[in-house]
Order: C-alpha cells, then structure tokens, then sequence
C-alpha cells in the first residue's frame, strides 16, 4: 500500500501542477522535468517505437530531494512527451531515494529498470551514513513493479576495499555470448573513484567479475554514472568524477564528465586506457548517458546543469534539463559529438552570409532570435591575424552570453557574466581549440534557455544553461583587428 500511495501522490502532483506550465516557459527541443527538479538521465532505451527517457526526479520543488524517477518519450529525440513518474522511495531498501540507473529490454519482451536504491543508515554516534543497493523493476513502459527480492547487490557483493556508502548508478548491457554485464560507480579505499562489473546470465542473480578500471585519485575522488560502449572500432568509459582537479584546461567543472578511450578485454574484464578527455568544456554538463539508435547511431545525452551552478530562476515552476542528443564518434583518437541529424527536420527559415569583414560591433539582417540554429567561421581577412573575435548573443540593451576565440592561444571561451544573474558563481569556461592558422568553425544551438556550442565539427563541446529575458533575441559579431566570416543560420520550429 505504501509503495502504491507514494507513487499515486507523485503522480497526481505532476499532472496537476505540470499543467500549469506553458510550453513557452520551456525550451523547445531540451526535455525539463514534468515539475519541480531534474538531474541525471536514467534508463536512456528505445523499447516499443519510441525513445524512452527518465530522470532523476523531485516533483515537489525546484531543489534536489528525495529521488523519484520522472519519464518521457520522443519518436525524434527532440519532442517529449512526458508519461507518469515511474518510481518513488517506498520501499526499506530505497526509502531514501531511487537513484540513477539503467533500462533493458529482456527476452520476453519486458522492460528491464535497474536503479540504484538508498536508504540512511543510524550510527551509534547519532548520526547517519548512506547504504546503496542495486534494484530492479519490471514493466511495460509506463508502468512498473519492484522486484519482490530487491536488493538483487548489496554489501555482500562489494569487493573488499571498496564502499557499499558510494554505490551506485549501475548500467547494463548485454554480453556478447547473451548474458548481461553491469557497471556500477564506486569509491575505493584509497578515496579515488572506480567501477565494478558484474555478470548475470538472466539479469536478475548477479556475481561480481572484475574491477573494470580505477582512476587511483588522478580523475576524481567518486567515479559515478559509468558507460562502456563500442565506438569505432575502440571502447569508450564515460564517468562522471566528483571532486576532480583540473589539469591545464582540461577537467575545470570539479563535477565533471570524463571520456576514456581505450580497450576492454573480455578475458580479464579490465579496461586498458589510451586517451583520457575532457566530455562538455562548458559549465553544465554532466552524468550522460548513451544508447544505440535503431539505424546504429551512439547517441549521448546529459543533464545540462552544474551541482555548483544549481541555483532556480525565482517564481521557475521547474529546474534542469537534458542537453540536446549528440551523435557519437572517433576521429584522430578522440571523441566527437554532433547534434543528432533530427535537428535539421525543425529547421525554418534560412539566412546566408559569405566573407562579411568584421571590425568593430557587426550586425547582420536576420540573424536573431533564441531558437536557432547557426554556424559561423571565422578567418584574418589580411595575413596578420584577428587578436579576439567574439559572437554575443540572447542580447540586448543589458544582457548578452557569448562565445569569443583568441587565435594567439587557441582558446575558445564561453561566457554568462551578463546573462543577468545575480548570484556570483561560475559564469565562464574556456578550452583549447586545434590551431588552424586562424580559421574557426562554430555551430551554436539555442534554445530560449541555453547555448551548446561545437567546434570545429564537434572535436569541442561548450554548454551553458541561462535565464535571460526571452525578448533579449540580438545577436552580433565583434573582431579586435581584422576579421572575415560566413554565416549561415536557421530558426528552428518549436
């Protein structure tokens, strides 16, 4: 009865209080919860036509609480519809939060969620710790019923030397020989971040196999929401490390997402790494996870959001959301991310413009708006390089985000320092583009409430979310010397 009381409450909440939000006061094409707060994608899948997506999920407010898991589904991964809440914390063993975790498809047709549940423990001393166990619940895409025999891993399945307190976030797959493999974060003795595989031949009773890779404190102190896909050729581990310095500009976030690149070696179920990047070079970014479209695309999509930055417009009804699906893939040993190619079906109305000098504060006619779609590429227009050139945009009279590039150093730096907020956090990343004698390609997607910026094809990513006046739609061009570029921008259709 609890169980059914709890979810039935969340249920009801969002579809009363969800209704209330107009879909102007959202973005158009980033998935935000139904109501109240969003973090981390879970069970990302494609299970009977449609694209399934669920989230952690607090209806009730627009801060972090007790975990739900929100719900949504996209035949393009661009437009959401949003499906009853999934799971609440209605049972001893997640009665503190259902935390992130994974889908499947089983056998029988089935849909297969594995999740991470959570409970706070007393001490003797009077306080608490967190224990976290892997849980499972079974369903047919909107509704869902927790095994009877969760937890399915627990304290006894955790290796020694590492924590059944940081636990979490498993993601499973199946294993070339039809059993099924999980990962799952963890913190080891030595306080650095690791993830555990584990083996099932029926995905329900499960062994440990193997410490799949450890990070020995050089990547952060907890490795969480773990993926392990084939890509190109090579395996690539994405997780997402907390606490992690950084290193020149790499890893600025401190709550970042870290690619490895590599091989996994089904032998030993050990990953050997050859490449270690940075994911998202912006400020929110953070937690991805991945699928295999039907048609054999990698597909990644993240909460585009910053622990550190987790601050909701006054009066907002919701808060997080999703970034925009990246099409996945290698080239010259590293990670390239481009929107997914369903973008291009919201495409509208079409401005061109070809080797525009720009000097001082240039403005183009057509080139607007907060949804959009526009790609730039800058080059000197004499043989003596520009020093900045610098793209503002969501503008007006008071407000204004950019994205600027300096080619002495080749650094690309987004910037919100006068989006209009008026809380002094994290308002500016930068990160190394390839120096190609001046010349730079940017595609920058708008979408009323944020900026994704890739570079050069998407060998660099940099988002930002902001909140900035809708009606603040200008966009311009500044260059310190001389400058030449083409524009080609879209709007995109809500």
């Amino acid at each position: 009865m609890i169980h059914i009381e709890k979810l039935r409450k969340a249920r009801d909440y969002e579809a009363q209080y969800g209704a209330f939000i107009r879909a102007e006061e959202r973005p158009a094409f980033h998935l935000t919860p139904r109501v109240g707060w969003m973090n981390d994608p879970n069970g990302f899948c494609f299970y009977r036509g449609r694209y399934h997506l669920f989230y952690q999920y607090h209806p009730y407010s627009t801060q972090w609480g007790p975990m739900h898991w929100g719900h949504a589904v996209s035949r393009d991964l661009l437009h959401w519809e949003h499906l009853p809440a999934a799971l609440a914390p209605d049972q001893r063993y997640d009665r503190d939060g259902c935390f992130s975790g994974s889908a499947l498809t089983l056998g029988d047709g089935r849909h297969l969620l594995m999740y991470t549940g959570t409970r706070n423990v007393p001490r003797e001393d009077g306080t608490k710790t967190t224990v976290q166990t892997q849980c499972l619940a079974f369903g047919d895409g909107e509704n869902y019923i927790k095994y009877e025999q969760n937890p399915v891993l627990g304290e006894a399945d955790v290796p020694e030397g590492f924590s059944i307190h940081d636990f979490r976030d498993p993601k499973i797959g199946r294993r070339p020989d039809g059993g099924f493999a999980c990962i799952v974060g963890n913190r080891s003795d030595d306080e650095s971040g690791a993830i555990l595989l584990f083996e099932s031949e029926d995905a329900i009773h499960w062994r440990f196999r193997s410490i799949l890779e450890r990070c020995g404190n050089e990547y952060g102190k907890m490795w969480e929401c773990p993926d392990l896909f084939e890509l190109d050729g090579r395996h690539v581990l994405l997780v997402s490390p907390q606490d992690m310095c950084q290193a020149g500009l790499e890893f600025h976030n401190g709550n970042g997402t870290v690619c490895l690149i590599g091989g996994f070696d089904e032998k030993t179920g050990k990953f050997e790494r050859d490449r270690v990047q940075a994911v998202d070079y912006g400020i929110d970014f953070y937690a991805p996870q991945t699928i295999l479209t039907p048609d054999g695309r990698r597909v990644m999509i993240g909460w585009m959001q910053n622990w550190d930055t987790c601050i909701a417009p006054e009066g907002s009804k919701w808060f997080g959301q999703m970034s925009l699906p990246r099409e996945l893939s290698l080239r010259n040993g590293r990670l390239i991310q481009v929107p997914v190619r369903e973008l291009e079906q919201l495409r509208g109305r079409r401005v061109h413009y070809e080797n525009v000098p720009v000097r001082a504060e240039t403005v183009l006619q057509g080139v607007n708006g907060r949804l959009l779609d526009m790609t730039v590429t800058v080059r000197p227009q004499t043989a003596d390089a520009y020093r900045v050139f610098c793209v503002r945009f969501a503008r007006d009279s008071r407000h204004h985000s950019s994205v600027s590039y300096r080619p002495d150093s080749s650094t690309v730096r987004i910037s919100r320092v006068h989006a209009g907020y008026n809380r002094d956090f994290v308002h500016e990343r930068k990160c190394f583009a390839a120096d190609r004698g001046g010349e730079l390609k940017l595609r920058i997607i708008l979408d009323r409430f944020s900026a994704e910026v890739f570079v050069n094809d998407g060998e660099q990513v940099l988002s930002m979310t902001f909140y900035t006046p809708q009606t603040a739609d200008g966009v311009c061009f500044e260059a310190q010397g001389s400058a030449v570029i083409d524009v080609e921008k879209y709007d995109l259709m809500a």
